[in-house]
């Protein structure tokens, strides 16, 4: 699949892909599932909650979400690569509630249904701005009126004031889209987009960080 953004690095290669939960779990010193399982504890999920998995990938996060809910829930896992879509499904063949819908999320798109809660996971942060934007305002868009957007993703900081042996490995692994996206006030640009609260939660001495936004 030809990419749309080259100096993006969350549009992957089928060989990266194939192996994504076990690179960024070594880039994280084996902390990344971790700091998952705590963003999707604070996310406060119900039995009966319908869910959106943006950039869902190979289905982790989504499992581990559905471990909270009931057989009225349900999640849609969103994703456009076919190498995160056979892993998807593999690893959530077993339930029932959740399905796997093969969509760009960087695209204006319409489906036709309401969410409680929108999960999007190390994603946002390797798109140009004004992509970005079109994904919040797809969520914004397909949330209940008491909905929640979860951004889990890195956080606000000035990569000059982050120590070298963190700065660095930053600098290598990540794309130029980053160095833009950790120093924007999201916040701010959430309320832009009709989100009227928020909350947040630090990770990795605040470099990670899970922000919650509320309709």
């Amino acid at each position: 699949m030809k990419k749309l953004y080259p100096d993006s690095k969350v549009e992957l290669n089928p060989f990266i892909s194939r192996f994504y939960n076990t690179l960024v779990q070594g880039a994280t010193f084996k902390k990344y599932y971790k700091y998952i399982d705590n963003a999707i504890k604070q996310m406060n999920i119900q039995p009966d909650d319908n869910i959106l998995d943006l950039g869902c990938g190979t289905g982790k996060n989504t499992c581990s979400m559905h471990q909270y809910l009931g057989s009225q829930g349900k999640i849609t896992g969103m994703d456009i690569s076919q190498t995160m879509e056979n892993q998807f499904k593999k690893r959530c063949n077993n339930f029932d509630n959740v399905s796997f819908l093969k969509q760009r999320i960087d695209k204006p798109f319409d489906l036709n249904e309401k969410y409680d809660k929108i999960f999007i996971s190390f994603v946002l942060h390797g798109f140009p701005q004004h992509v970005r934007e079109t994904i919040i305002e797809n969520a914004f868009r397909h949330l209940t009126p008491k909905g929640s957007l979860h951004i889990m993703d890195f956080g606000h900081f000035h990569l000059r004031d982050m120590p070298f042996y963190y700065s660095i490995p930053f600098k290598i692994i990540e794309c130029k889209y980053a160095f833009d996206f950790i120093e924007k006030d999201w916040e701010s640009i959430l309320r832009t987009k009709g989100f009227s609260h928020f909350r947040h939660y630090k990770f990795f001495k605040g470099y990670l960080r899970h922000l919650a936004a509320y309709k």
